[in-house]
């Protein structure tokens, strides 16, 4: 008997603690929110990725700042590729409007 009041106690402590976890955001919305970061995260990290190798190939070959300004711009349109081609992903799974 006493097993059973500790077991109910203990689901009404998880419950709540559920409860309060989630703050109202519903998975699809938690997952729409990772989405969105990786994509800037993708975006901001192919500019860098450009902008890097082409200061480093600049300082090797002494073509300072063209190939820098070359493979940045390279970078941007990668980066900006491939957030359209994500989000259209995003946008034709029918998981999304789920809540």
């Amino acid at each position: 008997m006493a097993d059973d009041r500790n077991n109910d106690e203990l689901d009404r402590r998880i419950a709540k603690a559920k409860a309060t976890a989630h703050h109202g955001v519903t998975d699809a919305e938690g997952r729409a929110e990772s989405r969105g970061w990786a994509i800037g995260i993708e975006f901001v990290g192919s500019v860098l990725v450009g902008a890097f190798a082409g200061y480093l190939l600049d300082r090797w070959l002494d073509t300072t700042p063209w190939l820098m300004i070359v493979l940045l711009i390279l970078g941007f349109a990668a980066g900006l590729r491939r957030a359209i081609k994500t989000s259209n992903q995003f946008d034709t799974d029918p998981t999304n409007d789920q809540k």
